[in-house]
């Protein structure tokens, strides 16, 4: 009984507010946890942060990463695409000097040519084409990225269908694009590390925070998945699924 109550409150997670970028209400509690990178994407762009003149943040989500990563060259912009973010992103970098751009499409940004020197770019789709368009001769541009088979174990246990939208999107692949649009690569890195969660309310936290791993995701259309899931972690202790990350460092050729 003591389990069935647990799991009839974890399922109320789903209702908790989530805004910006910010899982802290999980990741600080340490109800999920992540395996370790080879590469530091903040260490890697902190020193091009420096020497640069102007650079644009894509995908700042509520800016919670940028605002870390002071000081700021004299110009500094940032784009985010989803709505409810932008408000909390102009909030937190306005004040410290940052332009926000609401953006609808990332091969359309609101810049003229040769605008920036840094471009840096975290878990943000974007357009080389238009990278490059924007980036000043010699300019860098630096992304990490979710690649396509990133948490298909959590739609496996829910016994979801799995989006091959984004099969292909690979290092490889996401390489030899830029290329392709007159990039020199400096620097290319691809792994797999594990993401564990502790309890089932983390899981529905999280699956509310990337409503496009599993579409129109309602927890009462996957209540025996889930209590497996549950059971799972009552009996081993956690829940594992993989996430899959790749790197790029590149210059305008």
């Amino acid at each position: 009984m003591l389990k069935d109550q647990s799991f009839e409150s974890y399922l109320k997670e789903i209702e908790k507010p989530f805004s910006g970028w910010d899982f802290s209400y999980i990741t600080e509690t340490g109800r999920v946890s992540s395996s370790l990178l080879s590469w530091s994407y903040g260490s890697m762009v902190l020193p091009l942060i420096q020497k640069s003149a102007s650079m644009l943040d894509m995908g700042t989500g509520g800016g919670e990463l940028l605002s870390k990563l002071q000081p700021f060259p004299e110009k500094v912009c940032a784009t985010e695409g989803y709505p409810p973010n932008v408000p909390v992103a102009r909030e937190r970098l306005e004040p410290i000097g940052v332009e926000v751009y609401q953006i609808g499409e990332d091969d359309l940004l609101p810049f003229d040519d040769q605008q920036f020197d840094l471009i840096i770019n975290k878990h943000e789709s974007y357009s080389p084409s238009e990278v490059r368009r924007v980036l000043t001769d010699d300019g860098i541009f630096v992304t990490q990225q979710v690649g396509g088979s990133d948490y298909v174990d959590i739609n496996h246990a829910l016994g979801a269908p799995v989006n091959d939208e984004f099969s292909h999107w690979e290092l490889a692949y996401a390489e030899k694009e830029l290329r392709e649009n007159g990039f020199e690569v400096l620097e290319a890195k691809e792994e797999f590390p594990t993401q564990r969660f502790y309890d089932i309310g983390a899981l529905l936290y999280y699956l509310k925070a990337i409503p496009w791993q599993v579409p129109d995701f309602k927890s009462e259309n996957y209540i025996p998945q889930l209590h497996q899931i549950h059971e799972m972690i009552h009996l081993k202790g956690y829940f594992d699924v993989k996430q899959h990350r790749f790197l790029l460092k590149a210059k305008k050729g």
